[in-house]
């Protein structure tokens, strides 16, 4: 069954931090009145953070990226640098070695308590009421000169969402992927966001928390470069929560789900156990998140398909139906900073500002190919 479950001006698709900061900016312009859909049982999309460690992205550039580092001020949040003192270890086809570390350059910095709380404090900003969670958008339906967005709860059940224009806040691959749209978009637009890469999505990530930083105590900073693996690239992550490891594992996608999480992790030990001690097989709590496997970041090509920083495809069709009507914001389309926190905050204002000044969309039954 289903039915009208909103309408609104303008519906946001995707809850990361490019749907939450547009829905933020709209409630700012004066232009409230969205619904907010988001297919996760949280807020947050890529951002996740389990007890203040980042299990998705970590960092931020404010020499760089000064809009995202004026946002996380301007929601009372403060940032902390990246922990590089001492020496790094790197390991090819023979025993670890110790080597001179370098200093990240613009500095790598960090949100206190986690990337989660920007997150968390832009949702604490909105109108509870307008968000949806739970709703994976599954078809698109240009009709008249309105939309609906058909849904699916995980139950199965289906609601209609009726709104003018669309900010699409979710990967352009995954959009691509995995929503209906009818009438289809231009082939070449469609082309562009089936082909772009989708930031996190080919990676997983391995979070290790100790009692102490006995790595810090030897005179390492945590870091370290690998080429035997399972973690090609281990950074420290310690918080105010306590001291802790991370690394992004160099596992291909398909290896990783035929070895299954348990045996992953207890490689990830040991090779800790290898750079920095034997004291390294026995964190106090260790989390796992693979992105690749998360059926609201990944689709099948980013499985075997690198995650680099792509070039933003176009954001919205310059001719047809769907022209004035849908713009994509997440991350992928900052022309500034393609497949970063940054680009997230970038394409957000830019999508906000092609609302506030796009046209009257025109009904599909005007257009003519």
């Amino acid at each position: 069954m289903s039915g009208l479950a909103s309408h609104a001006h303008t519906l946001i698709i995707g809850a990361g931090l490019s749907g939450l900061h547009a829905a933020h900016l709209l409630e700012q312009r004066g232009a409230g009145d969205y619904t907010l859909l988001e297919g996760r049982d949280r807020p947050g999309g890529r951002i996740l953070s389990a007890n203040s460690y980042d299990l998705g992205p970590a960092w931020l550039w404010p020499e760089v990226q000064p809009e995202l580092a004026a946002l996380v001020g301007d929601l009372g949040l403060s940032l902390e640098p990246q922990h590089e003192t001492g020496l790094m270890m790197v390991e090819r086809s023979g025993a670890p070695l110790r080597m001179p570390s370098y200093a990240s350059y613009p500095a790598s910095m960090r949100v206190a308590g986690g990337m989660e709380t920007l997150t968390d404090a832009l949702r604490a900003r909105l109108d509870p009421a307008r968000i949806r969670l739970n709703q994976t958008v599954t078809r698109l339906h240009a009709v008249g000169d309105g939309i609906e967005a058909h849904t699916r709860d995980p139950h199965g059940r289906v609601s209609v969402h009726r709104a003018s224009r669309i900010l699409l806040a979710v990967p352009p691959r995954l959009a691509q992927a995995s929503i209906d749209f009818d009438p289809p978009l231009p082939a070449a637009l469609a082309a562009q966001w089936r082909d772009t890469p989708t930031w996190m999505a080919p990676h997983a990530k391995y979070v290790a928390i100790y009692a102490t930083p006995f790595w810090r105590e030897q005179g390492l900073s945590g870091e370290a470069r690998s080429g035997q693996g399972p973690m090609a690239e281990i950074h420290d992550a310690g918080t105010r929560q306590g001291p802790a490891l991370f690394g992004f594992l160099g596992v291909p996608a398909a290896a990783r789900l035929s070895a299954g999480k348990e045996i992953l992790m207890a490689h990830c030990r040991a090779q800790l156990a290898r750079l920095f001690g034997p004291q390294a097989l026995t964190p106090v709590r260790e989390y796992f998140k693979d992105w690749a496997q998360d059926p609201h970041t990944a689709t099948q090509a980013d499985g075997i398909a690198g995650g680099a920083h792509a070039a933003a495809p176009a954001m919205s069709a310059d001719t047809g139906p769907w022209q004035g009507r849908v713009a994509g914001i997440a991350s992928e389309w900052s022309a500034a900073f393609p497949g970063y926190l940054a680009g997230a905050a970038d394409a957000a204002g830019r999508g906000v500002q092609w609302l506030l000044q796009a046209p009257p969309a025109y009904p599909p039954g005007n257009f003519v190919p």
